[in-house]
C-alpha cells in the first residue's frame, strides 16, 4: 500500500471518529504523516509538519495491517512492530479508533 493510499485509510477511518485533539507523527522510515487531530475533520498529510504530542513508528505494510484491523496493536507494540515516543495515552486513544 503506497503512502498516499495509506492517508486516504486513515482519512476514512477518522471521519467515522469522534475528535482526537491531539498531534500525531507517523515515522514510516521513508515517509512521515502527519495527522493534526486538533481539527475535526483532522487534517491528515503526507508531509512533517513538526511538533507532535506523539510519534509512532511503524513499517507501511504493519501501519496498513493496523488499519485493517489485522494487527493487534498491543502485539505490535510488544513485539516492536510499532514505536510510540510522547504521550502513550494518545496513541492508545488512536489505536483505538483504528480498531472500531
Amino acid at each position: 500500500m503506497s503512502v498516499e493510499e495509506l492517508v486516504e485509510s486513515m482519512r476514512k477511518r477518522a471521519a467515522q471518529n469522534l475528535k482526537l485533539g491531539y498531534k500525531v507523527k507517523f515515522d514510516l522510515g521513508d515517509a512521515t504523516i502527519f495527522w493534526d487531530g486538533t481539527e475535526h475533520p483532522p487534517v491528515i498529510e503526507p508531509v512533517d509538519q513538526g511538533e507532535a504530542n506523539t510519534t509512532i513508528r511503524i513499517e507501511p505494510d504493519n501501519l496498513a495491517k493496523l488499519i485493517a484491523g489485522e494487527l493487534d496493536p498491543t502485539i505490535a507494540y510488544m513485539t516492536g512492530k510499532l514505536k510510540v515516543e510522547g504521550s502513550m495515552g494518545v496513541a492508545l486513544k488512536l489505536t483505538s479508533m483504528f480498531s472500531d
